[in-house]
């Protein structure tokens, strides 16, 4: 009997093992398990959320920097509008007397100028004043000439350039269109 008894004792024993077994892994897949999936989702939920903090701050940042540089841009604007635009009534006299003294510190000869002027439309801040122009001479003081007018204090652009045989003591012909931006 008495081994029986144990026999008892140890099924006992081993039963209430293997229902704690049981019991910790039913704990472990019903509780922890999905406790834990829920920590991980938060836990990366919270970091994409700081990330994303980060990320507002730094253009929060960028645009106060942006804002505070707001009023210097303007006054840039001001400045160059009032000093590399001339306004529609100088508009001819500045772009005759910026390409005849750009012709002469170049060494070359201006043949013909003519002006036209582009009307506005309606997404364009400032008008234009198309030129064309014929100039004679040597290759380099072509080359001077054109690089002069691109670099002009005023906001000058240069849209054609076509090198031809001048004619005169084998000089070249420069045929030059440009537009000058204007104040309206």
């Amino acid at each position: 009997m008495r081994k029986s008894r144990r026999q008892i004792v140890n099924r006992v024993i081993e039963t209430t093992g293997v229902g704690l077994v049981v019991l910790d892994l039913l704990v472990f897949f019903a509780v922890y398990r999905p406790l834990g999936d829920k920590l991980d989702v938060e836990a990366r939920r919270r970091t994409e959320l700081r990330q994303t903090v980060r990320n507002q701050q730094l253009r929060v940042d960028l645009l106060k920097k942006f804002e505070a540089a707001l009023p210097q841009a303007g006054k840039g604007l001001e400045d160059f509008t009032a000093n590399r635009t001339p306004s529609r009534r100088e508009a001819y006299s500045t772009a005759s007397h910026l390409v005849y003294k750009e012709a002469e510190d170049a060494g070359v000869k201006v043949s013909t100028l003519a002006f036209r002027p582009i009307e506005r439309g309606h997404s364009d801040p400032m008008q234009r004043l198309e030129l064309e122009m014929n100039v004679q001479g040597p290759y380099a003081g072509l080359l001077k000439f054109s690089h002069a007018l691109e670099t002009a204090n005023n906001f000058i652009l240069v849209r054609d350039f076509i090198l031809a045989p001048g004619g005169d003591n084998g000089a070249l012909g420069l045929r030059l269109g440009a537009d000058l931006y204007l104040t309206p």
